[in-house]
C-alpha cells in the first residue's frame, strides 16, 4: 500500500502562483510513476503533469505547457507542481496519483493509477 498526502492548495489571483507537494509514503522501494490531477465541478478528472522518479522525464498536458513544473525528491518520496501564471479556469480540485508498475498508456491517463491521495482546491479568481 502506498499512502499519498497532498498540500499547498488556496486561493490566488489571476496571475498568482502556488505550489502543490504530494508526499508518498508505505511500500516504495523503487521509482515509480506519480502524476497530478484536477477535476472542476461537472468535469471530468483530467491530467495535468506527470513523471517518473527514476528520470528526469515528465508529461505536461497542453493546457498547462510553460506554466506548471512538476518536480520530484526521492529523499523524501515528495513530489512537487509548481504552478505559475495560474487563470481562473485553472480552478480544480488537484490531486496527486500513483504507480508501482506502470502497464503502458498515457501517463495523464487517470486510469493508470493505483494509489490516489484526497485532493487539495485551487482556487483561481480573475
Amino acid at each position: 500500500q502506498v499512502q499519498l498526502v497532498e498540500s499547498g492548495g488556496g486561493s490566488v489571483q489571476a496571475g498568482g502562483s502556488l505550489r502543490l507537494s504530494c508526499a508518498a509514503s508505505g511500500y516504495i522501494d523503487s521509482a515509480f510513476n506519480m502524476g497530478w490531477f484536477r477535476q472542476a465541478p461537472g468535469k471530468e478528472r483530467e491530467g495535468v503533469a506527470a513523471t517518473y522518479t527514476g528520470t528526469i522525464n515528465t508529461l505536461y498536458a497542453d493546457s498547462v505547457k510553460g506554466r506548471f513544473t512538476i518536480s520530484h525528491d526521492n529523499a523524501k518520496n515528495t513530489v512537487y507542481l509548481q504552478m505559475n501564471s495560474l487563470k481562473p479556469e485553472d480552478t480544480a480540485m488537484y490531486y496527486c496519483a500513483a504507480v508501482l508498475l506502470w502497464d503502458g498508456g498515457s501517463w495523464l491517463d487517470p486510469d493508470g493509477y493505483s494509489y490516489w491521495g484526497e485532493g487539495t482546491q485551487v482556487t483561481v479568481s480573475s
